[in-house]
């Protein structure tokens, strides 16, 4: 059972990537990504390709022979229940989903895509009643797409990419179980498992494109990297969330095995991040379980035959997989944010319209602040010319505001209305340098400014109340 055992270790080092960080951090979706090359320049990279390429060639050698089938025949035995009652452990997984958003309100889909509609809710409440009946679950499905195609208009078509693979997945399982019984219906599990794959082999793309995304969760709970500096750690996590999603739609004991890791990971994340990441993940879960179960496996949909030729595709379909999405992922979004203009960039982009300028990627403490960045004209794409320019926005802002304070006479009062906004440029200085600078010595004092400042700022209201009205809880726009 080693490649069981290389498998999960590997994707050890992913815990915090299955917190989707758009959920917990601000974003900038319009801003140039990093290069590929620069990924493919990463030794990171290639060692956690090679490792995962070793435990997909094992276990597709293993499969054949006596050790994977015990493990085929353990697995079997330990999702007997769930396989004979997988329809109506997904039904009800997936109703409880949307009776939960129906209770929180305030968004589409997941935590993200927000909206203020408040007929929404009502028509996620819906979708939840109808999955009941297995006559009205394509209805229910298209439902869901519906939800997908009405969040366009408030969201980048970029953004949504993230959710189209698993929105179509769920879709299509409701719709095909609504059928009545036949090879069609049959592939109902496939075509979810299918949705799943993709949609984390899409999301897997951020952790190469936009590492710095990562950055603040990685710093609020740096245990979660497990001692390995960030920049590997988040490389080697979308490796794992991008190969283990690929796993998913190889042979049956290698699906199996990548939705046992997957899952564990996935799962891990519910108690660091809490509910959201619950809810949010829950449809996922709910299918990987599934996966593992493997219902219906004479129609599974596999891109391989299942005999040798299993084993010596791996690097092939590794290869050609990884190459399509990431030269998908960066050629549409040069096509829709550099090359689309009017007017399709008014549909394609209503998020982040007009198209953001060339210049650098956006530092992840203005994200925190929920303003879009799109660098200063004729900042060059760097993400430290970026950072450099978000700077001196941090300091051009403190002027600003310490020259719009109006002075009382009252010492005490005059003296903490004008040190705050000071306090708070050194903050949200040090945590754009933590975003993109890599000088350990650096690091280590820009850490030791957030923490002192924040704290002489806390301090210093505390003494004189409430009376100025600064920004204690970082930059909220402009």
């Amino acid at each position: 059972m080693r490649a069981p055992l290389l498998a999960l270790g590997l994707s050890a080092v992913a815990t915090a990537a299955w917190a989707h960080v758009k959920w917990f951090e601000e974003y900038e979706v319009a801003a140039d990504p990093v290069p590929i090359t620069t990924t493919l320049a990463l030794p990171a990279f290639w060692l956690a390709i090679a490792l995962v390429t070793v435990f997909f060639l094992a276990a597709t050698v293993l499969e054949r022979q006596r050790p994977g089938q015990m493990a085929t025949g353990a697995l079997d035995t330990g999702t007997r229940l769930l396989r004979d009652h997988a329809d109506a452990f997904m039904i009800a997984v997936m109703a409880a989903f949307f009776v939960a958003l129906f209770a929180v309100g305030g968004s589409y889909l997941t935590p993200d895509l927000k909206t203020e509609s408040e007929l929404l809710p009502w028509a996620q409440l819906l979708i939840g009643i109808l999955l009941i009946w297995r006559r009205t679950r394509p209805v229910a499905a298209i439902m869901i797409v519906l939800l997908w195609a009405v969040a366009l208009a408030n969201y980048d078509l970029f953004h949504l990419y993230d959710y189209l693979a698993l929105g179509l997945g769920l879709a299509g399982y409701l719709f095909l179980s609504g059928l009545k019984d036949g090879p069609w219906r049959d592939r109902r599990f496939a075509v979810l498992r299918w949705g799943i794959a993709l949609a984390l082999m899409w999301s897997s793309m951020e952790k190469f494109m936009y590492p710095q995304w990562f950055m603040p969760l990685l710093e609020e709970k740096p245990f979660l990297a497990f001692g390995i500096p960030f920049g590997p750690y988040t490389t080697m996590a979308g490796v794992a969330e991008f190969t283990l999603g690929f796993g998913l739609l190889w042979t049956s004991l290698v699906r199996r095995l990548s939705a046992v890791a997957l899952f564990a990971l996935m799962f891990s994340a519910v108690y660091p991040f809490g509910r959201i990441d619950m809810i949010g993940h829950a449809t996922i879960l709910a299918g990987l379980l599934v996966a593992i179960a493997d219902p219906m496996r004479d129609h599974a949909l596999e891109v391989t035959p299942r005999d040798r030729r299993a084993t010596w595709l791996v690097p092939v379909g590794l290869t050609i997989a990884l190459g399509v999405t990431m030269l998908s992922y960066a050629g549409q979004h040069y096509l829709i944010y550099r090359v689309l203009e009017e007017p399709f960039s008014s549909l394609l982009r209503p998020e982040s319209r007009p198209a953001a300028p060339q210049g650098g990627v956006a530092p992840g403490g203005f994200w925190r602040g929920k303003e879009h960045y799109h660098g200063r004209e004729g900042v060059t794409a760097a993400p430290e010319a970026g950072a450099t320019a978000a700077m001196m926005e941090s300091m051009d802002r403190m002027h600003e505001e310490m020259n719009t304070v109006q002075v009382t006479g009252d010492l005490d009062q005059d003296f903490v209305a004008l040190m705050v906004p000071h306090h708070q440029s050194g903050v949200d200085m040090a945590r754009v340098y933590l975003e993109s600078g890599t000088d350990p010595e650096l690091r280590r004092l820009a850490k030791q400014i957030v923490a002192s400042q924040e704290a002489e700022i806390g301090h210093m209201q505390a003494e004189v109340g409430s009376a100025p009205q600064a920004r204690a809880g970082g930059h909220t726009g402009h």
